[in-house]
């Protein structure tokens, strides 16, 4: 049964499906979009359904309100003393954050307000992020006695140590500009233009070989963990692979003969 637009309006995390593009949007405004543990199970669905359906491309990940993601629900952490209740919330918070690296599509973050703490680890472990000029990001558990071990995971590999621990010990923000400079953010463009410049680059994607970028994407993230000659003997064998693919061969063919290629994505 489809879903009212009333039930719509009232669900934490909405999905639209259009054009070979999946956008969630984080939908707690009166929370900030905090990571319930509600949410976290409404993301994790949504992304491993996502991730069966070859018709989506890609997915962005954007948010209602003022902020993108302030991180946990504090309120919903300190509802319980328990460890293991703890415990479970970070592993599958962690494995929501593994989820968007191994599935197929790229994931681009649109972040259009704070991004902090847990949050600020979603926008540094999705694929791609661009972020509107009012956007600020911080990793702020510090400030009340937390060091923020798991957001320090992507961001210690999407910046240099430094600038990274800068972020994680001070508890500061930082803006848009210098989340760029840091290499936080692909991108950052006016407020009134970041739905359109995401989804610009989300038809980017969804415009090239979708074996070329599944590959891809999948090479990647496995290479990040070898040594330099395993990286070069495994990305050769990917890349003879995809040579192989009816999709390189049409692609290389139709550069050759000055054509517009069409993709089988195999």
């Amino acid at each position: 049964m489809n879903a009212t637009a009333d039930q719509l309006d009232q669900s934490i995390l909405l999905r639209q499906d259009a054009d070979g593009i999946s956008r969630l949007t984080l939908n707690r405004p009166g929370q900030y979009n905090a990571l319930s543990d509600e949410m976290l199970n409404e993301l994790q669905m949504a992304l491993d359904d996502i991730n069966q359906d070859d018709s989506i491309r890609v997915v962005v990940i954007a948010a209602n309100g003022k902020a993108f993601c302030p991180g946990h629900d504090l309120k919903e952490m300190r509802s319980s003393e328990d460890r293991e209740f703890h415990q479970a919330l970070f592993d599958k918070c962690a494995r929501m954050m593994l989820t968007i690296n191994q599935m197929q599509q790229p994931v681009i973050a649109e972040v259009n307000g704070i991004a902090t703490a847990a949050g600020c680890q979603l926008v540094a472990n999705c694929d791609l992020a661009l972020a509107s000029e009012e956007a600020r990001f911080a990793v702020s558990g510090i400030n009340v006695g937390l060091f923020c071990s798991t957001p320090a995971v992507p961001l210690s590999r999407n910046m240099g140590r430094k600038q990274a621990l800068h972020m994680l010990l001070s508890g500061d923000f930082i803006s848009a500009q210098t989340a760029l400079q840091y290499g936080l953010v692909n991108e950052v463009v006016p407020a009134v233009e970041l739905e359109q410049a995401t989804t610009a680059m989300a038809q980017k994607i969804v415009a090239k070989s979708a074996n070329a970028i599944r590959l891809g994407k999948d090479m990647f993230y496995k290479q990040l963990s070898m040594g330099l000659s395993d990286a070069y003997a495994y990305a050769s064998e990917r890349m003879t692979c995809n040579m192989d693919s009816h999709d390189a061969r049409e692609g290389i063919d139709a550069f050759i003969q000055k054509r517009k290629p069409e993709w089988k994505g195999n």
